[in-house]
């Protein structure tokens, strides 16, 4: 099967000339993928030109005459942006031309629209952003990532379903084990709603490990964390900002003298390594899971190799059928719990 792949081509701080890039460094390296670049017709014809590279098999454009901001009200661009690129690439997703979008465009505008074009999974109250983060052990799962301030201990229960499910699929893990993000892993301590989550979970038929702090985010309790999005957002801005103080620091230390330029090229090979391990890039592509169909939301100020893993990622989730698979989790669960 084709895959094929909506690119939001004028989104992000760097538009196009990142995303058209970052298509084609994809198709020279994945075989049966169509990717459609959406956007300006004639910015896109010149990008692609000046990169001597042509239309074809794997590669196509679709014209939108508008753009949403970066800094757009998510309403106003709802209502008077309907030809824009965001919402023409995810218009392909509804109508079955395309298996998935990916935008690096304004999170709150592709949030607003991903929903009011391709509507809920049955089950489902709300979306949810999750994000892949490294660890210890490799990586873990964590939703939600702002899309809701606040949630209640239904809807987090829901994000566990989800996050279970997208982790099981692409990671080929059976039985995810999910935590839930608290204060403290006591039974007594936090919110009432996450102490009512918590009994829904051990309820469930999911692998519940129970609440996790903040530290098991990268020490690799489990597979998948779960939390509002308000909480989410802080850990996520918190951990790239401290990625980018440690990356600055080591710099300084390292090549503001002579030793530390000498101590820098002896551990050349373990500073390589390192900087792979904690850049964000490697990492790009957070999933809106709960809608009818697969957006993947990129940085926007990815770069192209960023902004290629995103599409990666994209293919993936498509190759391993998320959206239906969480449905069908979601459902067997709902059954469960009529029948208690």
């Amino acid at each position: 099967m084709t895959r094929i792949i909506a690119l939001d081509a004028m989104g992000g701080d760097h538009g196009v000339s990142v995303t058209v890039d970052a298509a084609l460094k994809v198709i020279k390296e994945q075989k049966d993928v169509r990717l459609l670049l959406v956007g300006d017709q004639s910015l896109l014809s010149s990008e692609l030109s000046r990169h001597g590279a042509s239309l074809g098999e794997h590669l196509g454009i679709v014209h939108a005459s508008q753009v949403v901001g970066m800094d757009e009200s998510p309403k106003l661009a709802l209502k008077n942006k309907k030809d824009s690129s965001m919402r023409v690439a995810l218009n392909l997703v509804k109508e079955g031309s395309a298996h998935a979008c990916v935008s690096a465009g304004n999170t709150g505008a592709l949030m607003a629209t991903s929903r009011f074009v391709l509507k809920m999974l049955p089950g489902i109250d709300r979306p949810a952003i999750i994000t892949t983060l490294p660890n210890s052990s490799g990586h873990s799962h964590m939703l939600d990532l702002g899309a809701n301030i606040d949630s209640t201990a239904k809807q987090l229960f829901q994000f566990a379903v989800m996050g279970s499910t997208l982790a099981s699929a692409v990671d080929n893990i059976e039985r995810p084990t999910i935590g839930l993000l608290n204060i403290g892993e006591e039974d007594i301590k936090g919110s009432e709603y996450i102490k009512e989550a918590a009994r829904l979970l051990e309820q469930s038929e999911l692998n519940y490990y129970g609440f996790v702090e903040g530290d098991d985010i990268y020490k690799g309790t489990v597979d998948v964390i779960v939390c509002d999005g308000f909480v989410g957002n802080v850990a996520l801005k918190t951990t790239e900002g401290l990625a980018r103080f440690i990356v600055n620091v080591l710099k300084e230390e390292l090549f503001g003298s002579f030793r530390g330029k000498l101590a820098a090229m002896i551990g050349k090979v373990a500073l390589k390594s390192f900087g792979n391990r904690i850049d964000p890039g490697r990492y790009n592509g957070a999933t809106f899971v709960g809608l009818q169909g697969i957006v993947i939301k990129s940085h926007g100020s990815a770069k192209t190799d960023s902004f290629a893993t995103a599409i990666r990622v994209a293919i993936k989730e498509v190759d391993k059928n998320v959206p239906e698979r969480i449905s069908k989790e979601i459902e067997t669960l709902l059954v469960e719990r009529r029948a208690v």
